[in-house]
């Protein structure tokens, strides 16, 4: 049974979901930003898949792995089922061409501004690429979503939850 296409909200990690503290890798630094958790329930209640796009240069510049960046994920996919919401699937690029890490030491399509971690959400999932747009707080976020032929909006703040329906709705009469 193949899924019909559905928009998807992209969502850049660091300073949209959880504020930026600089390589966020422990759970013991990790705070949500304020509607985070509102925000992600909101799509998923809408039918909308939700993805996190997110950059991780500190895995190839050895400050943390892999393993400690999923552990991460799984803490955060734990906290949202909480209040009944889900990540559909979380994209990163470890990759940066300064890391100390030989075998993340490489330029990347999939590192933002790239739209490679966008691109192969929709190459994994049916996405109505036309409805779909991405909340960054960085230019290279924005970059990378009209690279891969979706909206972008530049979060610089506040609540998350309520800077999405804003977007949402300015994304509609955009549209129109």
């Amino acid at each position: 049974m193949s899924l019909s296409p559905r928009p998807a909200l992209f969502l850049d990690r660091d300073g949209v979901l959880n504020v930026d503290k600089g390589y966020v890798s422990q759970i013991s630094d990790f705070e949500w930003i304020d509607g985070a958790k509102d925000c992600v329930k909101a799509f998923n209640d809408r039918g909308w898949w939700v993805f996190v796009v997110t950059n991780q240069s500190g895995i190839a510049r050895g400050y943390y792995t892999e393993d400690d960046m999923e552990a991460l994920h799984d803490y955060m996919s734990s906290e949202l089922k909480i209040v009944g919401a889900h990540i559909d699937r979380f994209y990163h690029s470890p990759y940066h061409e300064d890391g100390e890490i030989e075998r993340y030491r490489k330029a990347s399509i999939d590192r933002k501004p790239g739209p490679g971690m966008l691109l192969s959400a929709m190459a994994d999932f049916p996405v109505n690429r036309e409805a779909s747009f991405l909340i960054g707080d960085k230019s290279t976020d924005i970059e990378a979503a009209h690279a891969a032929g979706v909206g972008g909006f530049l979060f610089s703040g506040g609540n998350i939850a309520n800077f999405a329906e804003w977007a949402l709705a300015s994304f509609n009469e955009g549209s129109r």
